[in-house]
């Protein structure tokens, strides 16, 4: 992927980031008990059958938690699927270490933020929520890589375009500052000639993806799986 250039008027002030880390940092302090329910069924399941270490462990909202052909669109791999829908950043965040981290994955798919921007976060305490996450991965295991999905222009929430594109290249920007990290541009793929989301790939909600689109992620993401 090229170097993602900003210019000056859309480059965040260090101080920004401070603030939006602060409120990251409380924002994590209260667990986010609406998602109990899904964590412990995840991690009994993984406490009755095992998966195996090492793997590629996918994480995030509902675009994760709804792709459920991961082992049949990556055959050459072992998948790990510990989406929740709904989710935000944070939620990753807080529950990395039940989700991802007993699994000792050599590399973590990362697909949220959405969500979070459509809530009114503004796209510095996204990065700033990613930050978090990979500090966190890589304060417990330092080798593993992780691979940042850029979120997708969803028809339904046009409104958040601007906040959508910024947050795609502050994360972008903050990849290539760690090799361990990066950033797979996913949404591009699904628009047009026009710049517009291809509204054939999304469910009648216009908020999720079809099959058709998942085949779009399929073919973009492949490559940057293996080992």
């Amino acid at each position: 992927m090229s170097a993602v250039v900003m210019p000056p008027q859309l480059r965040p002030r260090l101080s920004s980031y401070c603030l939006a880390l602060l409120l990251s940092v409380a924002a994590l302090s209260a667990t986010p008990d609406k998602w109990r329910d899904a964590i412990d069924a995840l991690t009994a399941n993984d406490f009755a059958h095992p998966p195996p270490q090492g793997a590629v462990v996918f994480i995030g909202s509902s675009s994760i938690r709804y792709w459920t052909t991961l082992a049949q669109d990556f055959p050459n791999i072992i998948s790990i699927n510990r989406g929740f829908g709904g989710s935000e950043l944070y939620d990753s965040v807080f529950y990395a270490d039940r989700l991802v981290l007993p699994h000792h994955p050599r590399l973590v798919v990362l697909y949220a933020g959405e969500n979070d921007l459509n809530a009114g976060q503004s796209p510095s305490t996204v990065v700033s929520h990613f930050l978090a996450f990979a500090k966190k991965i890589h304060d417990s295991q330092p080798q593993a890589k992780i691979i940042f999905l850029a979120i997708k222009e969803s028809p339904v929430r046009a409104k958040i375009r601007t906040q959508v594109l910024l947050t795609n290249q502050l994360i972008a920007a903050e990849c290539a500052r760690d090799h361990r990290c990066q950033f797979v541009d996913v949404a591009t793929p699904l628009l047009d000639n026009q710049g517009q989301p291809r509204p054939e790939l999304f469910r009648p909600d216009r908020l999720h993806l079809l099959p058709t689109g998942y085949a779009v992620w399929t073919k973009t993401l492949a490559p940057y799986l293996q080992p």
